[in-house]
């Protein structure tokens, strides 16, 4: 985003927070790290907020959800690793973005679509964007077709773009899944179609709190829509929570096995004060069907952060002073 700063604030250490203050009245909030006095004050302030937002958990799967600069709200669901479907996506444009780095507004290196990829664009077993084999895409358009429309045939010509194969792709998302702390995280596919690729709401929390610092990233998953030259007509985008107010991102994911599963991104509060939020929903109606999982994802997340914006504004006025003003 435009005018964005980094700052220090109050004891905390350099490695374990940061203020995102962004123009035009963005985000406060702390990218929080571990260990520190900041990070124990951290996290009893998160204590104190979370007793005072009513969150409606989901009854199946996992959840977790975190607010920037405060904490976390909470987990639900236990720590065994489930199938993520898509949400496998953002890890897969995270590496990409990482290893081909892009400032917002630019539209990259131009990528050529190959022969699998536009075979792969005719599949009726799992979601795809269709592309010619010649045609040419630029980095940002291959993202926007990875993201918005889920197209597992262009995370898998990202990978080999990258790295010459999906396999090579693999070992860089499992190498950076540890580099982020991601210990209960395994990725055998760069698309997520694959059910052994598997992840907790905790882990995949870690990456959305790093991917939202991504600029390029985190404007493309605000995206409600977009076209691309070649690409006929309007590509929406497959999370209809950011049709309300204040989300602004990030993936959803589904199948028979995962159920549905949406990692979100959420704006609380208004003004300079404004917080970002993050959440996780895994594993809502696992082995019913891939439409109905995903209806249910989208239900229990729009629950979360409704509530969120109802409350989060009081709490965080209630908790100043920690735990004296319980």
């Amino acid at each position: 985003m435009r005018g964005e700063r980094w700052t220090r604030r109050g004891t905390v250490c350099a490695s374990a927070a940061v203020i995102v203050a962004v123009a035009g009245g963005g985000w406060l909030g702390l990218a929080a790290g571990d260990g520190g006095s900041g990070a124990a004050t951290t996290t009893g302030r998160a204590a104190d907020v979370a007793a005072r937002v009513d969150l409606p958990w989901p009854v199946e799967g996992q959840t977790s959800v975190e607010v920037e600069g405060v904490g976390s709200l909470g987990s639900r669901g236990g720590s065994s690793p489930l199938p993520i479907a898509s949400v496998t996506k953002v890890m897969t444009a995270y590496v990409i973005l990482r290893e081909h780095p892009l400032k917002d507004g630019e539209a990259g290196p131009q990528i050529t679509v190959d022969e699998t990829a536009a075979q792969e664009s005719h599949s009726l077993s799992e979601s795809t964007a269709q592309v010619r084999e010649g045609g040419r895409l630029t980095q940002r358009q291959a993202l926007e077709l990875l993201l918005l429309p889920s197209g597992n045939n262009i995370a898998r010509l990202l990978a080999r773009w990258d790295a010459g194969s999906q396999e090579a792709f693999v070992q860089k998302m499992n190498r950076a899944a540890q580099d982020l702390g991601m210990g209960r995280t395994t990725y055998t596919g760069a698309s997520g179609v694959e059910e052994s690729t598997r992840s907790t709401a905790e882990d995949q929390l870690k990456l959305a709190r790093r991917a939202m610092r991504e600029p390029v990233l985190r404007a493309v998953v605000a995206m409600r829509e977009t076209t691309v030259p070649g690409v006929a007509g309007t590509v929406t985008n497959t999370n209809r929570l950011l049709d309300r107010p204040g989300v602004i991102g990030l993936k959803t994911g589904s199948s028979t096995p995962a159920g549905g599963n949406l990692m979100w991104a959420a704006e609380a509060g208004s003004g300079p004060a404004r917080h970002l939020v993050l959440g996780v929903v895994l594993g809502q109606r696992a082995n019913t069907s891939p439409t109905e999982g995903m209806r249910a994802a989208l239900d229990s997340s729009g629950r979360l952060i409704e509530a969120v914006q109802r409350d989060l504004p009081a709490a965080l006025t209630g908790a100043v002073g920690g735990r004296a003003a319980s």
